[in-house]
């Protein structure tokens, strides 16, 4: 099984796309692709005041609480509340979004697809020993501790990029999120 560690020191910071404040990416494809013309994503951000989120058209995303108290995300004037203990949450990225914090900043774990042609699903793990993953996984990012996935070391902030099919064993301690990527349409 080909799996290739992106490493959290290596991740590209920018600004957001309302220039608002930064974000950290994980990964992208196509590799290089910015933040008009990707085809998914998977990005972290910390949210250090309330304010609108940005808009990407033709994009669903879903949102994961890493660190912090949590926020209060409204999406087309309804509310949702978010926490680090919270299933990760999945909305039209093209939507009008903003975000409450609850009480300080928070970190927070993004994936987008762009609609038609990818779909995705984000499942947050809390691990405590071996378990095996499948459906395989496309990423596995982890928000805290460390693990060895397949035979790959991974530990905070590092993701797992897995390129073939199969079970896929993970053995650790720590909160992870799983990413399924999914084609529907090749571009």
């Amino acid at each position: 099984m080909a799996i290739t560690i992106l490493k959290a020191e290596n991740h590209r910071r920018m600004p957001w796309k309302n220039g608002a404040g930064v974000t950290v990416e994980i990964a992208v494809h196509p590799q290089g692709a910015s933040v008009d013309d990707f085809d998914w994503r998977v990005s972290m951000a910390t949210v250090a005041s309330d304010g609108p989120f940005s808009r990407f058209p033709g994009i669903d995303r879903t949102l994961s609480v890493l660190q912090g108290d949590g926020i209060v995300l409204t999406v087309d004037g309804r509310e949702t509340r978010l926490t680090r203990d919270s299933a990760p949450f999945a909305f039209a990225a093209d939507a009008e979004a903003s975000a409450r914090l609850i009480a300080a900043p928070i970190t927070d774990l993004n994936v987008m697809t762009r609609r038609g042609r990818f779909a995705h699903r984000v499942e947050r793990l809390v691990l405590d020993g071996a378990r095996t993953l499948d459906p395989v996984p496309s990423l596995v990012f982890c928000a805290e501790g460390a693990a060895t996935v397949g035979t790959q070391q991974l530990h905070t902030g590092d993701c797992a990029v897995v390129s073939q099919p199969g079970p896929l064993p993970i053995e650790g301690r720590g909160t992870f999120f799983s990413v399924e990527i999914h084609t529907l349409r090749q571009g």
